[in-house]
């Protein structure tokens, strides 16, 4: 078998650096209202160089992620400072006292955007996630990617709050601001997928999950919805914006975007090669790491 000879190693070695990806996100306020965008990295994963800052209504901020990040972002909203200086938000505070979240991820209910950087093959992975209830509307868009992947808009761009059943709302001043995912509202099994109901095959959709996913259909909405929420995209920069104008997310086609489906392990029509499975499989396993955390 051919070898690379000693002299060319370091060649090598930054030619395969130059490679890997460090993509940009430009994080997109378009409410009329502040919103407060928390950052928290994976395990494994260094901590950006800003974990939270606010975003006035039309304002955004670029972050640059480094190679094979991972992590989610949010939006924390209804947030203030007391007389002792202590930060603090109504809906997915992170509880570090401070606007920079330190580490720290949101409190539920919160709208989530996960992603994992330069997987297998060089795909993107990511997903907006549900599972943890909802807060705000956002989307995420690919940017410049350089192929391969679904590379689509997804997200939820629907007001959940208005809409959210009773027993799941958070209020303020009698004001619908959050809707609880059904976990964190009842904390029962078969909502949690925790227990006898810990595995894919007995933690199924409920009445409280379909909510969800009838009015967000590309979103995570419980624990195990892997096979209808995770995308691709290839090298791509990310565009994550709060309160998208526009409330579609359909393809040119008329037809909601393909997620990579794990539970028949195919994508695009094609089927993915053993490593990709194993990947995507990983990837599931480490959002439900995440939400320990």
């Amino acid at each position: 078998m051919a070898s690379i000879s000693p002299p060319l190693l370091p060649f090598f070695f930054l030619f395969f650096i130059s490679c890997v990806h460090s993509a940009t996100f430009t994080i997109l306020n378009q409410c009329d209202y502040p919103i407060w965008p928390g950052v928290l990295s994976g395990a494994g994963t260094s901590q950006l160089s800003t974990t939270g800052f606010v975003l006035q209504p039309g304002q955004s901020n670029a972050l640059t992620m480094p190679p094979s990040w991972s992590g989610r972002i949010w939006g924390r909203t209804y947030c203030s400072q007391d007389n002792a200086g202590r930060f603090s938000c109504a809906t997915a505070d992170c509880g570090s006292g401070t606007v920079e979240c330190n580490g720290s991820g949101a409190a539920p209910p919160a709208t989530l955007a996960e992603f994992t950087l330069n997987g297998a093959g060089g795909l993107d992975f990511y997903d907006v996630s549900l599972v943890d209830g909802y807060n705000v509307p956002m989307l995420i868009t690919p940017q410049a990617s350089s192929g391969g992947g679904n590379c689509m808009t997804i997200g939820c761009a629907a007001n959940l709050n208005t809409e959210c059943p009773m027993e799941l709302r958070v209020a303020v001043d009698g004001q619908s601001v959050a809707c609880k995912s059904a976990c964190g509202a009842f904390g029962e099994p078969q909502y949690c997928c925790n227990g006898e109901y810990g595995s894919p095959s007995t933690c199924r959709p409920t009445s409280y999950s379909e909510f969800f996913k009838s009015a967000c259909p590309q979103a995570y909405s419980y624990a195990y919805d892997d096979g209808t929420s995770t995308f691709t995209c290839a090298a791509a920069n990310y565009l994550v914006t709060f309160c998208p104008l526009s409330t579609s997310v359909k393809a040119s086609n008329g037809q909601y975007p393909r997620a990579v489906d794990v539970s028949t392990a195919e994508y695009s029509g094609r089927p993915l090669t053993s490593v990709a499975v194993i990947f995507t499989v990983t990837a599931a396993l480490s959002r439900r790491f995440l939400r320990l955390l």
